[in-house]
C-alpha cells in the first residue's frame, strides 16, 4: 500500500472559486499541464531587433517557466551560489527568489528565500530553481525541492512554508507544482520518495504516497468522465493513477524502465507518457484498477526523450528529444511513428504547440518553429544574441510569447 496518511481528508470541502483565467498562464505548461495555448496569431521570427516587445534583465538564474496572472508574471530564480561553473562560490550565498514583474517587464517585487542547508553542492545544467511556480488567481504556491512548497500573496507575502523532505540530488528537483481543489500537490521524489498533498489554506499535509521512484515529472491530472479526475505520474518503471482526493492508488501499468523526467499529457482519457534512455512511448487508458497493463495499455513503440515533454495536436504526439536532436510525430490512435527528422540543437524546454505552430526551444542554439502537422516542415529558426542557458519551457499569453533565458526574461510579439 502506497499511501502514508497523515491527516484526514474533509470530504466536505469543494472546490475553491478560482480567480485565473483562459488568458492566464497559470502553471507549468498552462491549462492542465499540456503545453498547447488555443491564441491565434502567435509570432513566427524574431530577433534582438524584430518583434521583441522587451526583455528584463531577472535577478538570477533559473529553469523555471514564468507563469501570468491578470497583467502580471512570476518567476522562481537563483543567485549567490552555482552561476558561474568555474567560481561557483559558497553554498552559504545561495539564494533564492520569487519575482513578480508587469505584463511590460518592470520588476514589481524580488522576494528572497532562504534555503535549506545543506543543498546539493553541484545539480547539474538546470540549477537550484527549476519548479514553475502555479496560481489560483488569488495566491502563488512555490517549490523549491529541500527548501520546500511556499505560499505567497500576489503582493509577495509569504503566508506559509511546508517541507515535504531533506533529501537532495545531483540533479536538483525538476518538478512543478500542481492545484486539485483545496490541494497543493508535489512529486517530492527527490526529497523523500513520495507525492505529497498539502492543504492550501494552512500548509498542513493532508496525505503522502511513497513509491516515487526516480521521477522527476510534474504530476497530470486526467480528465476521466463524469467530471471525475485522476493524478497520473510516471516512475521507473511503472506508469501510475491516483485519487487526487485522497492519494489512494487506483491503478499502474508497467511504464518506462528508466528514471523519468517528461511529463505527462492526455486526450480523451488517454494518457501518453514518454521517456527514459531507451527510448519509448506509451499510451494507457485512465479509469481502470490494479494492474491494467493487459486491459489499458492502448501501444507502446520506440520513440522518446530523456528530458523533454511531448504536446498532443490534431490526432498526433509531437516533441523533439534531447537525447538523440531527433523531432518526432507520433499518431495517438496506434503509436505510429509519423516522422522521426534529424534535429540540429539540444532542447530541455518541453514542446509548446499553438497557431498550427510548435515551438522548440533548444538550450544554446535558439527557437525552431516547426509546423504542427504529420510531415515535418520547419517554419522558422530564431536566435538572440543572449548566450547563456535556455533551459525553461515558452508559455504564450495575449497574443505574446515569453522566453526564459539564465540571464533574461523575453517578450516576443508585435
Amino acid at each position: 500500500m502506497r499511501l502514508v496518511s497523515n491527516s484526514v481528508m474533509l470530504l466536505f470541502m469543494t472546490l475553491t472559486a478560482s480567480n485565473a483565467t483562459a488568458a492566464d498562464w497559470a502553471q507549468f505548461r498552462g491549462q492542465g499541464g499540456q503545453g498547447a495555448s488555443s491564441e491565434s496569431n502567435l509570432p513566427l521570427n524574431w530577433s534582438d531587433t524584430e518583434n521583441l516587445a522587451w526583455k528584463t534583465e531577472l535577478p538570477g538564474y533559473g529553469a523555471s517557466s514564468p507563469i501570468v496572472l491578470g497583467d502580471r508574471l512570476y518567476v522562481t530564480c537563483y543567485s549567490g551560489y552555482g552561476t558561474d561553473r568555474s567560481n561557483p562560490g559558497q553554498i552559504e550565498d545561495l539564494t533564492l527568489h520569487v519575482v513578480c514583474l508587469t505584463k511590460d517587464g518592470r520588476i514589481v517585487w524580488d522576494e528572497h528565500v532562504q534555503p535549506t542547508l545543506p543543498e546539493s553542492k553541484r545539480v547539474r545544467d538546470h540549477g537550484y530553481a527549476a519548479a514553475t511556480p502555479v496560481t489560483d488567481g488569488e495566491h502563488l504556491y512555490v517549490f523549491f525541492g529541500k527548501t520546500g512548497v511556499l505560499k505567497f500573496d500576489l503582493k509577495g507575502n509569504q503566508l506559509w512554508q511546508t517541507s515535504v523532505g531533506s533529501n537532495t540530488h545531483g540533479w536538483g528537483c525538476g518538478t512543478s507544482p500542481v492545484l486539485y481543489k483545496n490541494l497543493v500537490i508535489v512529486n517530492a521524489s527527490v526529497e523523500s520518495r513520495s507525492l505529497v498533498a498539502i492543504n492550501k489554506e494552512d500548509g498542513e499535509e493532508v496525505w503522502r504516497a511513497g513509491g516515487m521512484n526516480a521521477t522527476w515529472n510534474t504530476p497530470h491530472l486526467i480528465d476521466v468522465g463524469g467530471g471525475m479526475q485522476e493524478l497520473v505520474i510516471s516512475v521507473k518503471g511503472e506508469i501510475l493513477g491516483f485519487d487526487p482526493a485522497s492519494g489512494q492508488e487506483l491503478w499502474n501499468c508497467d511504464g518506462i524502465p528508466d528514471y523519468v523526467c517528461p511529463s505527462v499529457v492526455s486526450h480523451e482519457g488517454v494518457a501518453y507518457v514518454i521517456g527514459g534512455r531507451t527510448s519509448r512511448a506509451i499510451a494507457v487508458r485512465a479509469g481502470g484498477r490494479g494492474d491494467v497493463t493487459e486491459t489499458h495499455r492502448v501501444w507502446e513503440t520506440r520513440a522518446g526523450a530523456n528530458v523533454v515533454s511531448p504536446v498532443v495536436h490534431d490526432g498526433h504526439l509531437y516533441w523533439v528529444s534531447d537525447r538523440n536532436s531527433v523531432a518526432y510525430c507520433v499518431r495517438l490512435e496506434d503509436g505510429e511513428v509519423m516522422y522521426a527528422e534529424r534535429f540540429d540543437s539540444q532542447p530541455y524546454a518541453s514542446t509548446l504547440v499553438g497557431d498550427g505552430k510548435l515551438y522548440i526551444v533548444t538550450r544554446r542554439g535558439g527557437t525552431y518553429v516547426l509546423a504542427a502537422k504529420p510531415e515535418f516542415e520547419q517554419l522558422a529558426h530564431n536566435q538572440f544574441d543572449d548566450r547563456s542557458t535556455f533551459n525553461a519551457s515558452p508559455i504564450v499569453a495575449d497574443g505574446k510569447l515569453y522566453l526564459r533565458s539564465d540571464k533574461f526574461l523575453y517578450c516576443i510579439g508585435k
